[in-house]
């Protein structure tokens, strides 16, 4: 996600680094750049306007910190203010001193509503608060029977009554069995349409009125764009919304209705769908998506995800890898196994520092790891001998061809991940070069 914006950003502020004095025409030319940016990311023009704006007005400012030099003041400068536009802090779920405590879900059809209330529940699992989900859209059975799956997946119970007459009779009653149950929370499904139309809203209207609701989450799909924001604004005027699921980030390279949303409508963005597996809410910190943005990365998130996947053990042998740029093919091994627990590869490596900068230089295609090639990487790493796994240069044409035969791949194959893994041994070096660790004592504690 936002990898588009991401790479034009950095390459812009790139070029302020060795500059020792930065004039007005300075500014003007890179506030240009940067509004382009934006705009070409689908950033809503006011949100722009308003961005490059507060930006110009401090940068042109004297007062700078004395540590920075005059471009790392405008890129803290930039992160400042793509901090506040996002919404400046982290807002959480509202909590209640009441038994199954409800959550609606609303949203247009198509918005991954559904399955947002399956992770929403897993989130609520992690963090050791019971939930149970209800079904109330009576209009299209086959999102109760799939809202029923989701729920067996991660073993939370599902209520769900096809024969009521009203989705605010089923959410009552799904409310009276979470209570039953003693859950925290009670998440409720509702009927989504292509678009809003007054028989939704009244629907939706009748059922906050009924039960008074904690929250009202909107779920919107953000490579819809500027409709994102339309959407949101028209429910909202309807229906008080407490927080945004922004779903489908994986797949949106501009980000402008993330970027927009929150400036826009007032509403905080509280979670991010950022893939299709139920593991994939992130919860939304306003100061890590401006890092990321910047392409400084998100350590902070990363270190969380490896805490919930992993465990203190793995991560400490992760670090000490990483510091001493050393490990051998059975570590390679075990890391993969357990990044792939934590999402896409291509995710994870994204939250490093600086890595965007050392896929340009070492080019992109030693760092993608498919996942269906993973797989593949497993079993042409079982069939090496423990000396093959601690010293890959002594594979040699014989070898391969072993290798090749016991693992159903091909030579090329066994090429590929030798290259990978040496140019992933070439990342950790210069990551530590740079001072980057996968976490630290401090951050783990």
């Amino acid at each position: 996600m936002f990898e588009l914006l991401t790479d034009k950003l950095t390459s812009i502020f790139a070029r302020l680094s060795d500059h020792s004095r930065i004039t007005d025409e300075d500014i003007d030319s890179v506030m240009r750049e940067v509004r382009v940016a934006l705009l070409e990311a689908d950033v809503n023009f006011q949100t722009v306007r308003t961005f490059i704006q507060t930006v110009r007005q401090k940068a042109t400012d004297t007062a700078s910190l004395e540590s920075l030099s005059p471009g790392q003041n405008i890129i803290r400068i930039v992160q400042e203010e793509l901090t506040a536009i996002l919404g400046s802090s982290q807002v959480g779920i509202f909590e209640s001193d009441s038994k199954a405590a409800p959550i609606i879900l609303v949203g247009l059809q198509g918005s991954g509503k559904t399955t947002t209330a399956a992770k929403l529940a897993l989130h609520f699992q992690q963090l050791k608060q019971s939930v149970n989900l209800v079904a109330c859209d009576l209009r299209r059975p086959a999102a109760a029977d799939q809202l029923e799956t989701l729920g067996k997946q991660i073993n939370v119970p599902v209520y769900k009554n096809m024969l009521a007459s009203t989705p605010t009779e089923v959410a009552l009653e799904g409310i009276n069995q979470g209570q039953q149950q003693d859950s925290k929370y009670t998440i409720i499904d509702t009927a989504g349409r292509l678009q809003i139309d007054n028989d939704l809203m009244d629907e939706l209207e009748h059922l906050v009125k009924a039960i008074s609701p904690v929250e009202v989450l909107l779920v919107v799909d953000s490579m819809t764009g500027q409709e994102a924001l339309n959407v949101a604004t028209e429910i909202n005027a309807r229906v008080p919304v407490t927080g945004l699921i922004l779903t489908k980030m994986d797949g949106d390279a501009r980000g402008g209705a993330a970027l927009s949303i929150r400036h826009m409508s007032g509403i905080p963005i509280k979670f991010l769908g950022t893939g299709e597996q139920l593991n994939m809410l992130d919860t939304f910190h306003p100061d890590r998506l401006s890092s990321r943005i910047l392409g400084m990365g998100d350590v902070q998130s990363l270190v969380e995800k490896a805490q919930a996947t992993m465990g203190d053990d793995s991560i400490e042998s992760i670090e000490k890898n990483m510091r001493n740029a050393t490990f051998d093919l059975d570590d390679f091994l075990i890391q993969l196994q357990q990044v792939r627990k934590m999402g896409p590869i291509s995710q994870v490596l994204d939250m490093l520092p600086g890595i965007g900068q050392i896929k340009k230089k070492m080019g992109n295609q030693g760092l993608n790891v498919e996942e269906d090639r993973l797989s593949k990487v497993e079993a042409i790493i079982y069939s090496m001998t423990p000396q093959e796994r601690q010293s890959p240069t002594i594979i040699n044409g014989s070898r391969r061809r072993r290798i090749a035969h016991g693992s159903g791949t091909t030579a090329q194959d066994i090429n590929q991940l030798l290259s990978q893994f040496k140019q992933m041994q070439q990342m950790m070096k210069q990551l530590s070069k740079q001072g980057s660790k996968f976490a630290n004592k401090t951050m783990l504690r």
